[in-house]
């Protein structure tokens, strides 16, 4: 499911949520409630549903779904006193309301990563790289921070950032600490990762996953 609303992009194909083109931090639960009001919209779901859903055969306070509540919110640029998108039945439950249509897919650039004769795709945006499942490039190794570095593409162009992971990120061996502009045939070491960054020609088939 991909949809578009006010300014936002919720994809749960990508687990993600995009505000502004940005990606927002959204915790599982948090993601998981957004995404059943999307699935029910417009029906109000009540608090027995959602905790039924969220936490199956456990026991949770009844804090529990407004801190999921105010959690989304904050993701989606909603107010709790207006209820834009997300309206709050009281005493009752929670509803999507707002209006949430068919996005399209992300968009692949011309950019990718080789690592060995692997190579990543990557799309225009955000690309995270790091030991995240929900990262775009999934790095599962040793010294790669969850998120631990992200490339930004648009069209040919790319910047590389270092998302403050312990063990930083280097550009033609040298440990960046500013977002940097890369090149064609730019060399990237993450932890133990080397990888090289193309922007034009061909190189073998385009893979995705998890890298270990």
């Amino acid at each position: 499911m991909r949809l578009a609303f006010s300014d936002c992009v919720f994809d749960t194909g990508s687990r993600e949520l995009l505000r502004g083109g940005a990606r927002q931090e959204l915790s599982p639960k948090a993601f998981q409630f957004l995404e059943l009001l999307l699935e029910a919209r417009p029906r109000v779901l009540t608090k027995r549903e959602l905790q039924d859903r969220l936490w199956p055969d456990a026991f949770v306070s009844e804090s529990s779904l407004p801190r999921l509540a105010a959690e989304a919110r904050a993701a989606i640029g909603d107010d709790a006193r207006e209820g834009r998108l997300l309206r709050t039945v009281h005493r009752y439950g929670y509803s999507f309301a707002g209006e949430a249509t068919a996005a399209k897919a992300s968009v692949a650039s011309a950019c990718r990563l080789l690592l060995g004769e692997r190579v990543i795709a990557l799309r225009e945006g955000d690309n995270v790289l790091g030991r995240s499942g929900d990262a775009q490039v999934c790095l599962d190794l040793a010294r790669v921070s969850r998120q631990h570095a992200r490339i930004v593409v648009t069209g040919r162009r790319a910047l590389l950032e270092d998302l403050g992971s312990k063990n930083g990120t280097f550009l033609r061996g040298e440990r960046i600490g500013a977002p940097c502009e890369l090149a064609d045939g730019d060399e990237i070491c993450v932890g133990p990762a080397v990888l090289v960054f193309r922007s034009s020609g061909r190189d073998s088939t385009t893979q995705t996953g998890t890298v270990t």
